[in-house]
């Protein structure tokens, strides 16, 4: 493919001049050439919203560094449909992206800067923990978002710092997201690492994913669900996730299906959460297949002078599986989760695997093999706590077994160790309670 170098048509590797128009019109000037690679060699470029188009890679060289402006004048909005009305988290705009395009590239040993520094701002209300999200203090648009693209990579590169969600596909179809690091704050709320939204067919492999808010969330969100259907046909393997949330997150948005998904062979690093799914806003979650994780979940520091918030969701469970209604909406009709399998899971953690469903919205064929858990304090909190926001249930004290079911109707445990260890403050020793549940076995193996 024919190569067009960005600083042929003008973009200057300062670090200070904003190179977007230069930027723009070498993708434009690829895609007007029937496709080609734009290149940017080795250098800083600072620039504002960029639109890539069909047929065109953006490849970052060794050494590359493509910088957001968080000047809200250079940054493009999101296309409005004015039959929706204000959603909640489609606003700020995005840095870099693509709509309604097929066969677009990202790749190369380059970095994406977010700046994400300049927007979170430590407040410091967790009693100098220093573990709470950060302060929200300026205009933060997403790092990157593509919607409706088809045949869609994301390869090499490093996506470092985002101020909001880092990677959000919305509607695209066959997406491959290879090998790529994604290096956030920590504690920087709301930067997602990767979030399909109503994609089908997707693989993520290979990845680091390190980020404040959750590592991969699968969402249906009301937009999305409405013009592209279904998020269907994901598979996760081979990647190392931090997060201060979920690793795995499904939901909470779940306005359509969510489907065929499979996490696998992966490492689940100091989360507040391994695997959480949600349903809340009358959408189907199932065939969700998880399996072959190792690694540890533990509770953060939330604010003490707002009980919650800013907080992260997740006191240390392994497993989160959550049908309920959202506050405000008590009796409502949260969704559907059903035939969820998962197996082959070596994680420490600070809390239980927890199964809360509701009377009319019981969680269905649930089946857990091959689940060893060490139940082990390891952060700056004490237990005792069940999370369910969010929802009317919120946050209230609760005695920690090691599985906890509500309203599961066809539960199954075979082959499971659990062990617990030093004093954990609200740790009962008990292995399982459940309320309300059916269960075809429940077996636990001898504790160690």
């Amino acid at each position: 493919m024919q190569i067009y170098d960005v600083t042929a048509f003008g973009a200057v590797a300062d670090g200070k001049t904003n190179c977007a128009a230069a930027i723009q019109a070498t993708v434009d000037a690829a895609h007007q050439a029937g496709g080609g690679v734009v290149l940017l060699p080795a250098g800083r470029y600072l620039s504002g919203s960029v639109l890539l188009k069909s047929h065109v890679e953006l490849r970052l060289d060794t050494g590359a560094v493509l910088i957001s402006s968080l000047d809200e004048a250079d940054i493009l909005p999101f296309p409005a449909d004015p039959s929706e009305g204000a959603v909640d988290g489609w606003n700020g705009g995005f840095f870099l992206g693509a709509r309604d395009a097929e066969n677009i590239t990202l790749s190369g040993q380059g970095v994406i800067d977010g700046q994400g520094g300049k927007v979170f701002e430590d407040a410091d209300v967790d009693s100098g923990f220093h573990e709470c999200p950060k302060r929200v203090a300026a205009f933060r648009p997403r790092l990157i978002l593509f919607e409706n693209v088809h045949n869609l990579t994301v390869r090499d590169v490093t996506l470092r710092d985002a101020a909001f969600w880092t990677l959000h596909m919305a509607g695209c179809r066959r997406v491959r997201i290879q090998g790529i690091q994604i290096l956030g704050d920590d504690r920087g709320a709301n930067n997602d690492g990767i979030d399909p939204d109503c994609c089908q067919d997707v693989v993520i492999s290979g990845c680091l994913v390190h980020t404040g808010d959750d590592a991969i969330v699968l969402k249906s969100t009301a937009p999305m669900a409405k013009r592209y259907g279904p998020c269907e046909n994901v598979v996760i393997s081979g990647c190392i996730l931090h997060s201060r949330d979920s690793a795995l997150k499904i939901g909470t948005e779940t306005h359509g299906t969510i489907r065929n998904v499979i996490l696998s062979d992966c490492v689940v690093k100091d989360c507040s959460r391994g695997v959480g799914i949600w349903v809340r806003d009358g959408g189907t979650v199932e065939h969700i297949h998880v399996h072959h994780l190792t690694g540890a979940v533990r509770r953060y520091a939330d604010a003490c002078d707002l009980p919650g918030a800013p907080g992260w969701w997740g006191k240390g469970e392994p497993v989160f599986i959550s049908a309920t209604p959202r506050q405000g909406q008590e009796g409502s009709f949260p969704g559907t989760i059903r035939d969820i399998h998962i197996s082959d899971l070596d994680i420490k953690c600070e809390s239980c695997i927890f199964l809360g469903g509701e009377e009319n919205s019981p969680i269905e064929r649930v089946r857990l093999r091959e689940i060893h858990l060490t139940l082990e304090r390891q952060g700056t909190q004490p237990g005792g706590l069940f999370d369910e926001q969010p929802s009317g249930r919120h946050i209230y004290p609760h005695s920690i077994p090691a599985l906890y079911a509500r309203h599961v109707h066809g539960l199954t445990l075979k082959d499971s160790t659990v062990r617990f260890l030093g004093t954990g403050e609200a740790w009962t020793g008990e292995r399982t309670q459940t309320e309300s549940c059916t269960a075809a076995v429940i077996r636990w193996d001898e504790e160690n």
